[in-house]
């Protein structure tokens, strides 16, 4: 009997030992769920950290295959039938060049309208020609009134002929290309025949120009070897580069100081962080053409485009395609 009842003293006080209350309870549960929480949230962190770096590795890895792609497309030149052409609808005419070399093309040597690509040739006359940018130049009707792309200048306003070289080669104004080729060669007539012997000088041997701003005339005709030859002279003036790539331009009248201001036609310094210039033109018969610059690295890739349906898109691809070619070793340059 002792021992039963020291036996029911104790199962007695072990029932009794360290009671759970309902708020202790509700703690251990709230313990619980933030700790199932915290690790739900860890897990899925994990997963999200996991996808990424897949993402990114996949995205690199895709960067990568096309840049070998690119790489290993070696160019095919023979000199019967000129540059390989692996973009046939890229424009009616153009090249594509690293440094001194042509590496694709497309009827390179075939004669067209070059629009106002023809104000690269109309600038380097104006700078050979007793350049003075603080000179004021008198604005006539004939150059107020010319077609297509224009600044805004009047009749009888006077402007300095640095501002003028900036509005023709930035916004491609007529207005302001007539009235630097009237200042320089006296008449339009007289800088036209300036222009043909300066583009003889320099090796444009298939070119032929009628008028200095691009405007469509029988005769007005250049290739994309030539303006490819052109731009490489022009890129080395600074009065041309610096101005080739700006995005806007700013100048005031000297007589009425009335503002004029504008924005560059070449969508390209906007979009393309390696593009440096150097000249967009449109014409009707020419469509729409441009000469790019892009510095990559130590080399400069160019593309001419004549007659392009799409050629920021274009431009852009290609000039890529030049970069790529500009990043194999020295060797592969001299011989492609």
């Amino acid at each position: 009997m002792r021992s039963f009842l020291l036996f029911s003293a104790l199962v007695l006080f072990a029932g009794t030992v360290h009671p759970v209350s309902a708020a202790e309870a509700k703690q251990q549960q709230t313990t619980t769920k933030h700790a199932a929480d915290k690790d739900k949230a860890k897990s899925k962190a994990a997963a999200k950290a996991k996808a990424a770096a897949k993402s990114t590795a996949k995205a690199k890895s895709k960067r990568t295959t096309k840049a070998a792609a690119l790489a290993a497309a070696e160019p095919v030149t023979d000199s019967a039938t000129g540059p390989s052409d692996p973009y046939p609808k890229a424009a009616a005419a153009y090249a594509v060049a690293v440094d001194d070399q042509i590496i694709y093309g497309r009827k390179v040597d075939t004669p067209r309208p070059p629009a106002s690509l023809t104000k690269v040739l109309s600038a380097l006359v104006i700078l050979d020609h007793h350049w003075n940018p603080d000179a004021p130049v008198e604005i006539s009707n004939h150059a107020s009134t010319i077609d297509g792309s224009r600044v805004g200048l009047r009749t009888g306003d006077s402007v300095r002929a640095g501002d003028l070289l900036t509005a023709m080669i930035v916004r491609s104004g007529n207005d302001a290309c007539m009235a630097m080729a009237e200042h320089v060669g006296g008449s339009e007539e007289g800088f036209v025949k300036l222009m043909n012997q300066k583009a003889q000088a320099i090796g444009m041997a298939s070119s032929s120009f009628r008028n200095p701003c691009g405007l469509d005339a029988d005769g007005h005709l250049s290739t994309a070897r030539d303006l490819l030859t052109l731009a490489r002279v022009a890129s080395e003036q600074p009065e041309i580069s610096w101005r080739a790539n700006s995005q806007n331009g700013e100048f005031r009248t000297l007589n009425s100081n009335r503002r004029i201001s504008f924005r560059s036609t070449n969508a390209m310094l906007r979009t393309e962080p390696e593009t440096v210039g150097l000249k967009t033109g449109f014409t009707n018969k020419a469509g729409k053409c441009l000469i790019a610059l892009a510095e990559h690295g130590a080399h400069k890739v160019w593309v001419v485009l004549l007659h392009s349906p799409n050629r920021w898109g274009t431009a852009k691809q290609l000039l890529a395609r030049g970069a790529s070619h500009a990043d194999r070793p020295a060797a592969s340059l001299a011989h492609p």
